[in-house]
């Protein structure tokens, strides 16, 4: 049985702005995990990080916290989806903040092709025995058994051994271990199609040691194709209807044509004998054959044309040949064998993927520069070298990250990279290529650019000025010479206040009251209405204005939100308080995980409020019905449950001081209707949620999927992004 994974993370509270060195931590640790100098992160933890089933970021482009909090209600999948939130700090560059700094892998002036044999792409014999080939083979030629994998170098790559548990029911070539120099080479290759089961032979070919095809048939699989991967395995619906031959059929011929002492060759051959439940004893990988420090693998495609010359896999076919990678992988082994290490080692075969890489980037400079990303100014210029690139990071993992999206932020080279031209168009692509992916990164976007831009110059006001609403209520009316003194402790005791001004437009007096948090103005409605204060029976209520009109749905929302499922806010504490002595007051309530006490940012005093965290919402309810009525330290409390998140607690805070320090206090808001550029957004947003819910509910379980609103430099401004995080469970939903 699986592990299932699960994240941990302490964000409650005003310290959970995340940098975007932490994020790149938490990344590198979710792909490679304690290998390759990989480190649990310091701002969370991943349990049972091996048994992930892949990483999934989703970057939305050009939008910040603001664009979530504006349209909160239209992101109902993602506020609900995922547990964990984050402040994330705004960057300059954000692609490059994710992807890194550039390669670490230094361009020299791009040859015309990748048969050069200028002497920048050749290496020293000086330089040879650094040369990981070298290093693991020597530089002597050496026949076909010395390249055979050993017992020990299978189990550690995956291959189906003999007894292990994991191959239950796999059947057996029957070949023996006999092999010897004069040995058969047989190449084979399948293709796969994603069925209930998982990966499923759809196809099998295999070719002698002359190249001659041998078998080549398609196979019908055992369960429902869920996704025939046409793109790659070139396997349509149409081709598989009369297709009678199955995996029990092909696996019989195999065994009569192998001879006792064949010995196999494929490109990550283990693939092959999963998929087709097959064990084999001698077999020569050329993925590892062919592999860099690290363990970093070259795709076969690039080996067929920087060795052998040939172009396979070519875009304009549908799909792959397994034929032609069966005799590409097969020619490779060969001409390993043939030439020996040392021919090898001088390919330099890393400077040839450089040069392969800067021409692509040459030809498509215009097409894949990202707007505003600025990676070169001049394609001669070497990209900076300050710090790891983290897509080269992972290819220790032997295979490149997936990049879709409208725009390429990668001109590394390093990801497999698709430009889409819609939101609809990217969503199509994840749907097919992100199961072949390990670590994929899918970026939508609302639109063009200068849009972008456009709708972002209002954003800031519009958030502020709904969420002050939000924070203030009007209370009255009053006598004329009512007590001030005792309506600011009155309404104190349910959070600290901002601001309170008393209104004079009306015959009566009324109070305007500004509080810090969201769950103090909620609590004031709740509690105070219709209650007498300072010798009046008075009326609270929030400011009546057209952003105001959905203000209920909001706070509903709120509560349900999954980020304050099991925290409450309470409300009248001393501000004398420690958190240690609140510790000790609470320490009674059961299941009481974490204590939040909020702080003037600039002075560092408490406030008079705090947020309790619990293991269970049950304890929570709990709380809530003991803290109601509580009197601590002669203090009576007042608590509700947890309206904001609370990395949102310190930019209400900064929002808040902003609005004080310029002197804005908004009573009123003009009754405007919406604009058509709103209305648009909203629905573009709306359908930008329903996009994720569904590329969410296509990931397997224990996948660890990372959404970023990745936060605004322009001239209007910076604003701060926003991470949300979680594994997938088998409720569809982040497990905590």
């Amino acid at each position: 049985q699986v592990k299932s994974c699960h994240l941990s993370a302490a964000l409650l509270g005003e310290d959970s702005e995340i940098s975007q060195e932490q994020l790149y931590e938490l990344l590198k640790y979710a792909a490679l995990g304690k290998c390759h100098n990989a480190a649990q992160p310091s701002w969370c933890r991943i349990y049972h990080q091996s048994h992930l089933a892949g990483v999934v970021v989703v970057v939305l482009h050009g939008m910040s916290q603001l664009h979530f909090y504006r349209f909160y209600l239209q992101f109902k999948h993602l506020r609900r989806a995922f547990r964990h939130r984050f402040t994330l700090a705004s960057s300059a560059n954000f692609p490059v903040s994710l992807y890194g700094e550039g390669t670490n892998l230094k361009p020299q002036n791009t040859p015309q092709g990748l048969t050069s044999t200028s002497s920048e792409c050749t290496t020293k014999s000086s330089d040879l025995q650094c040369d990981p080939i070298i290093q693991r083979y020597g530089e002597k030629k050496q026949g076909l058994t010395s390249y055979t994998l050993t017992l020990e170098e299978q189990k550690k790559n995956d291959y189906p051994i003999e007894g292990s548990p994991g191959c239950k029911g796999y059947i057996s070539t029957e070949c023996d271990q006999q092999r010897t120099d004069s040995s058969p080479l047989f190449g084979l290759d399948c293709e796969m199609c994603l069925t209930a089961k998982g990966n499923e032979v759809t196809r099998v070919s295999l070719v002698d040691a002359r190249g001659q095809c041998l078998l080549n048939e398609l196979v019908k699989p055992e369960r429902t194709v869920v996704n025939y991967r046409t793109r790659f395995s070139g396997i349509t619906r149409k081709m598989l209807l009369p297709v009678k031959t199955r995996l029990s059929d092909i696996q019989t011929r195999l065994k009569k044509m192998l001879p006792h002492d064949a010995v196999l060759v494929g490109h990550s051959l283990n693939s092959d004998l999963q998929a087709l439940e097959m064990i084999h004893p001698s077999v020569i990988d050329t993925s590892l054959l062919f592999a860099r420090s690290e363990g970093r693998r070259f795709k076969l495609k690039f080996l067929a044309k920087a060795v052998l010359g040939k172009e396979i896999q070519c875009e304009q076919k549908l799909g792959h040949d397994p034929t032609e990678d069966a005799r590409a992988a097969l020619e490779l082994a060969q001409f390993f064998i043939e030439q020996g290490p040392t021919k090898v080692a001088e390919l330099n075969l890393e400077m040839l993927l450089t040069a392969e890489k800067l021409a692509e980037v040459s030809q498509n400079k215009a097409v894949l520069q990202p707007q505003g990303c600025g990676f070169q100014e001049q394609l001669n210029e070497p990209p900076p070298l300050s710090k790891p690139c983290f897509l080269d990071c992972l290819q220790v993992t032997g295979q490149k990250p997936l990049l879709l999206g409208r725009q390429g932020s990668d001109s590394s080279g390093l990801c497999q990279s698709n430009l889409s031209t819609s939101n609809k168009q990217i969503l199509q692509r994840a749907l097919e290529d992100v199961p072949l992916s390990k670590f994929s990164i899918i970026q939508f976007s609302l639109g063009p650019e200068h849009l972008a831009s456009h709708l972002h110059a209002g954003l800031p006001e519009k958030v502020r000025s709904k969420l002050t609403d939000m924070l203030t209520i009007y209370a009255g009316p009053f006598e004329e010479n009512f007590c001030m003194k005792s309506v600011r402790k009155e309404f104190g005791r349910c959070g600290p206040i901002q601001s309170l001004t008393v209104v004079t437009e009306t015959f009566q007096p009324y109070v305007c009251i500004q509080y810090e948090v969201l769950e103090a103005a909620q609590l004031a409605v709740e509690c105070l209405n219709g209650a007498e204060v300072a010798g009046s029976c008075i009326k609270v209520q929030r400011p009546v204005t057209a952003a105001m009109l959905d203000c209920n749905v909001l706070i509903k929302e709120l509560e349900l939100d999954v980020e304050n499922e099991g925290v409450i806010y309470v409300a009248g504490l001393k501000k004398s308080l420690t958190e240690t002595d609140l510790q000790e007051e609470f320490s009674q309530l059961k299941d009481l995980e974490a204590l939040f006490l909020p702080k003037d940012v600039q002075s560092g005093k408490h406030r008079n409020c705090c947020f309790l965290k619990f293991q269970k919402t049950q304890s929570a309810l709990d709380a809530l019905e003991a803290i109601n009525g509580w009197t601590m330290k002669g203090s009576q409390l007042r608590s509700r449950n947890a309206l904001a998140p609370g990395h949102l607690w310190r930019w209400i805070w900064q929002m808040n001081h902003s609005n004080e320090k310029q002197g804005k206090h908004i009573f009123y808001e003009k009754m405007e209707q919406l604009s058509d550029s709103e209305q648009d957004l909203r629905k573009k947003v709306k359908k930008l949620d329903q996009h994720i819910k569904k590329l969410y509910r296509s990931l397997q379980n224990n996948t660890l999927c990372v959404v970023l609103f990745p936060g605004v430099n322009s001239t209007h401004g910076s604003q701060p992004g926003l991470g949300l995080m979680g594994i997938k469970d088998d409720e569809g939903r982040s497990a905590c």
